[in-house]
């Protein structure tokens, strides 16, 4: 008898009420951790972007040497941040391509506007956010999809890309490196002139 009492006395002691409709702030929030996490991000890309000009010339000549110089290692390719201005070309589903001058013809450079936010080049982008940090794959994927969305929502919320077309663009971002004549870009910031 003693030892249920003890045992119960735990129990209660060991109990949280959380009451009904309310949320409970313990554990992982992707919702907060990309909110708390892309300002960090965006400062971290502005600082090392490289104009697109001098990046694709490096780039023609030894890929992997630039990306090592420019990039920080992200599973098949390295994630390198560049910033450009260029003239906005036809777009699908959200991804339009910009004209940017200096870079060779053969090389396209896309941004991504939106809605949907492929890939985790965000997440990528510093080399200070690491699978090890989390619980599981699925808090790590939804991490990069928080980013993503705080990106969105401070970067893209206000873009009307119904008029983007032949609209002259400054864009920062990031891309994953590994076709050198095709860059899509995700952008931490994006201006229209």
């Amino acid at each position: 008898m003693a030892v249920a009492v003890v045992v119960l006395a735990a129990m209660v002691l060991d109990t949280t009420v959380v009451p009904i409709g309310s949320q409970q702030e313990d554990g992982f929030s992707a919702e907060r951790y990309g909110t708390k996490q892309f300002p960090v991000i965006r400062e971290s890309v502005e600082e090392r972007a490289v104009e697109a000009a001098e990046l694709s010339a490096a780039v023609a000549e030894d890929k992997a040497a630039a990306g090592e110089r420019y990039g920080v290692p992200a599973g098949i390719g390295p994630v390198v941040p560049v910033t450009f201005t260029g003239v906005v070309g036809e777009g699908k589903a959200g991804v339009y391509s910009v004209d940017v001058e200096g870079v060779p013809d053969d090389l396209t450079i896309r941004v991504q506007t939106g809605p949907a936010i492929n890939g985790s080049d965000l997440r990528d982008a510093t080399g200070d956010i690491e699978f090890g940090q989390f619980t599981n794959q699925i808090e790590y994927q939804n991490a990069g999809a928080a980013i993503n969305d705080a990106m969105k929502a401070q970067v893209l919320s206000a873009l009307d890309t119904d008029a983007l077309v032949g609209e002259t663009v400054s864009v920062t971002g990031v891309f994953k490196l590994i076709n050198p004549n095709n860059w899509l870009v995700t952008p931490v910031s994006l201006s229209v002139q």
